[in-house]
């Protein structure tokens, strides 16, 4: 508890002196504690999005044959960046010119780098591929296009499904389109089916 004593110096009362330090303190204080300078902004939170789009369909095509479709709930287009992000993601690769859906998948979220068409899908990943008989479920994966490599989280148990009842959970996951092969790096478990 503090006590103030009323007495007068200068013509000035202790509690007016206290009073007007104590205001200055704590406009320091609020000076130093407040930064009016937040940077030249890096990342996304400190941007706006050059385009916001909601209900969106995206179909590429090529010679008139339907290549792929893609839709998404929400969507941010940043143009310096070359980024845009999606929520509630959803794909179709074409085949047969575009009579044939070959794979399909879905993700709550995805980053797309525009200039590289590298691709990050976060949030129940799913992702079914018609020839090759193969559904995967994750929690993350990331396409590289130019490598045509899909990656999975290195800590991110990834499952990797067939209908003749194959079936592996692991992490480290990779696989590479062009070579049509698929490994983990990490641990994994699981049941391999051999065909007749």
């Amino acid at each position: 508890m503090i006590t103030v004593n009323k007495s007068k110096k200068n013509g000035k009362s202790l509690f007016a002196s206290i009073a007007f330090w104590a205001c200055c303190l704590l406009c320091t204080f609020l000076l130093i504690a407040c930064s009016f300078d937040y940077g030249a902004g890096t990342g996304l939170e400190n941007t706006r999005p050059d385009i916001v789009m909601d209900n969106i369909e995206y179909v590429r095509v090529r010679k008139g044959d339907m290549l792929a479709r893609f839709r998404a709930e929400h969507a941010e287009r940043w143009e310096e960046l070359q980024l845009m992000e999606l929520r509630n993601f959803t794909f179709e690769q074409m085949e047969d010119h575009g009579e044939t859906v070959n794979v399909e998948g879905a993700a709550k979220a995805a980053t797309v780098q525009i200039d590289t068409g590298d691709i990050y899908l976060s949030g129940g990943v799913r992702i079914s591929i018609e020839s090759e008989d193969i559904i995967i479920n994750t929690a993350e994966l990331e396409w590289k296009d130019r490598e045509k490599i899909i990656k999975g989280g290195t800590r991110e148990e990834v499952d990797v499904k067939r209908s003749d009842g194959t079936s592996f959970t692991g992490k480290g996951f990779s696989a590479d389109i062009r070579s049509r092969t698929w490994s983990f790096s990490g641990e994994v478990k699981g049941r391999y089916v051999e065909k007749d």
